[in-house]
């Protein structure tokens, strides 16, 4: 079993930049797909980004593609989200997931992961 803990939420202007950050504790970091995802007021939760165990498979969902980077530090037991040119439609409780099932894959359905974070929020003003 794994924990998530998230930081690095707030409050930013349109176009500036954030960076998440998700520690993980318990079992080995390395046998874990990770992932992002948010959910705004009244919406589904969504996927924003993805990375396999090795940090060689990456996906983003379209909204973000460009202005997102996930990364990891298997060292560190930590997946970062660099958030850069912000719009207020990013506004929401943005949530780490981790997957042991297959992390070797890049998953972006909620229902794959395993264990979640209590999420951040993130609020972007116009």
């Amino acid at each position: 079993q794994v924990q998530l803990v998230e930081s690095g939420g707030g409050l930013v202007q349109a176009g500036g930049s954030l960076r998440l950050s998700c520690a993980a504790s318990g079992r080995t970091f390395s046998s874990y797909g990770m992932g992002w995802f948010r959910q705004a007021p009244g919406k589904e939760r969504e996927f924003v980004a993805g990375i396999n165990w090795s940090g060689r498979n990456i996906r983003y969902a379209d909204s973000v593609k460009g202005r997102f980077t996930i990364s990891r530090d298997n060292a560190k037991n930590t997946v970062y989200l660099q958030m850069n040119s912000l719009k207020p439609e990013d506004t929401a409780v943005y949530y780490c997931a981790a997957d042991d099932d297959m992390p070797t894959a890049v998953l972006i359905l909620a229902t794959s992961y395993d264990y979640w974070g209590q999420g951040t929020q993130v609020t972007v003003s116009s």
